[in-house]
């Protein structure tokens, strides 16, 4: 054998005994997309943690709209601190949580189930603006007829604190409110505001998740940002301001047919008339 022979053959050997000590490669984890279950539950549950940290908020918002008096949100809420304590900017929080298991679990799970069949059927390309902003009102006025007497009970849980003690309606909690409502005004009060209920949730729902959609692609495109957090948070704040702008008219009206007492007002015409003579902004409580 010459000595080129033998190299080789040296050569080849080692080689060999390197492929076989080597591991074998792991092979790819291919992951398993989010079924529409999954959507529901993480949408829902995300709403319900959020909400734990805006109630006071949403307590003060109600509260400014239900009286009229307009003024500084944070003085209210300072107000609300100083009388009722803790507990009082927190009133009403399982009528919260119940409101967003049941409307955002619902809006959300049927937007993005809506919209992965819409961009399958377009080969994957992204959406027009305006298919999103149709799918955006359909998800929205169905989650909030199913949300609606979880948004009444919100009401009149969170803003009981202002009235007298006498006419105070003292419910326990969520379904309390839910069951005392249905025995003692009737079933169908649960339902009470739906109309403008369904058209703020169309209205705020077309503007929040079709502005959130293209707000996102925008900042992509013109500013060059990828995706992560930064992405994620300029398009969610470009998306609530112009949701609140759009949608806080329709929000008073439905806040104030759902908490009245006696019959106050005759439907929306009724509430927006009403407001219009009391010379009262409607885009008051917008902070």
């Amino acid at each position: 054998m010459s000595l080129h022979s033998f190299n080789f053959a040296l050569i080849s050997t080692q080689q060999q005994q390197q492929q076989q000590e080597q591991p074998p490669k792991p092979k790819p984890v291919v992951l398993k997309p989010i079924s529409n279950i999954a959507t529901f539950a993480f949408g829902g549950l995300a709403g319900m943690g959020a909400t734990c940290f805006v109630q006071p908020f949403d307590v003060v918002k109600n509260r400014l709209q239900v009286s009229g008096a307009g003024g500084n949100s944070f003085n209210a809420l300072a107000s609300i601190l100083k009388t009722e304590g803790i507990a009082g900017i927190y009133s009403g929080l399982s009528a919260g949580l119940l409101r967003q298991a049941t409307y955002t679990t619902t809006r959300l799970g049927v937007y993005n189930s809506i919209s992965e069949r819409m961009v399958a059927q377009h080969n994957g390309a992204a959406l027009p603006f305006v298919y999103k902003l149709g799918v955006g009102m359909f998800a929205g006025g169905v989650g909030s007829m199913v949300g609606v007497p979880a948004e009444i009970a919100l009401i009149r849980m969170s803003t009981d604190g202002r009235l007298p003690v006498e006419k105070r309606r003292g419910y326990k909690n969520a379904f309390d409110a839910i069951a005392r409502i249905s025995r003692e005004e009737g079933v169908l009060t649960l339902w009470r505001g739906a109309t403008p209920t369904v058209i703020r949730a169309c209205v705020l729902n077309a503007t929040q998740l079709a502005s959130y959609s293209q707000a996102k692609e925008m900042l992509q495109t013109y500013m060059s940002m990828r995706d992560g957090i930064p992405l994620h948070t300029g398009a969610s704040l470009i998306s609530g301001l112009l949701s609140t702008i759009v949608s806080m008219p329709i929000d008073i009206a439905k806040t104030r047919l759902q908490n009245m007492h006696d019959k106050e007002y005759s439907g929306v015409l009724d509430v927006r008339f009403s407001l219009r003579l009391a010379c009262r902004p409607r885009w008051q409580v917008w902070v």
